[in-house]
């Protein structure tokens, strides 16, 4: 059998910022609640799972970032830090959906078969995309998109029990009415780089990851409006 990978995972694309690392099968993870602290606290939380692991940044096999969608300025922060740490030693780099890793969550957590996920994009609009478990894995179900809650498009089987997890949500309640077997998921709220880590295991089988040049941020939105309107992230 091959040597398990030794996968660290990176996430600050919402108000929480995370650090994972699995090594030899153990998982070393670390999450806070931390919107304006991103670009300080990441870092040493990456130094810290290193720490707790007892292995050298050298020693991992990828990187995992989270690639949006999600804030912008958080996204930016998320794929420049991967790139200081990939560059170096030359690693593979592998991006994973924040919607993906939520859904991910629930599913592991909650045993979730069908998720509906949704984060807050602000200006009355919200990040969103439905998945279903495939072997334990989050599997998307049509595309990832932006756009205004009266627009989301139910692909799930809305006779089952459909998990929803995210800010959308709280933000925009009237989501819960798209199908009478939504159930809110209030364990998974937010992304957390611990569960990239499958994912990032599954994508790196099926040859998705990339060298750190063509490492792909997903804004789903335009970023020359998150640039125009101030206070905005």
């Amino acid at each position: 059998m091959p040597k398990p990978l030794t996968i660290l995972a990176l996430d600050t694309c919402t108000e929480t910022c995370s650090a994972a690392l699995t090594f030899n099968e153990q998982v070393f993870s670390l999450i806070a609640d931390a919107p304006r602290e991103h670009s300080q606290r990441l870092l040493p939380m990456v130094d810290d799972v290193l720490a707790q692991a007892q292995v050298a940044l050298a020693d991992v096999d990828l990187i995992a970032y989270g690639r949006g969608p999600g804030s912008f300025t958080g996204i930016r922060i998320c794929t420049s830090m991967t790139q200081g740490l990939a560059l170096g030693l030359d690693l593979p780099v592998i991006g994973v959906s924040t919607l993906a890793a939520m859904a991910q969550a629930a599913i592991t957590e909650a045993g979730a078969t069908q998720v509906l996920c949704s984060i807050d994009a602000r200006m009355n609009e919200v990040y969103w995309g439905q998945f279903i478990a495939k072997e334990g894995i989050a599997t998307l179900v049509g595309e990832e998109h932006v756009s205004s809650p009266e627009a989301v498009e139910l692909l799930l089987d809305n006779e089952q029990v459909i998990h929803a997890c995210g800010t959308g949500f709280q933000a925009y309640p009237q989501l819960f009415a798209l199908a009478a077997g939504i159930t809110s998921c209030t364990a998974v709220t937010y992304p957390d780089a611990k569960y990239m880590l499958q994912l990032a295991q599954h994508g790196y089988l099926q040859e998705l990851h990339t060298t750190v040049d063509e490492l792909s941020p997903v804004y789903l939105r335009d970023t020359v409006t998150w640039k125009k309107l101030p206070g905005r992230e």
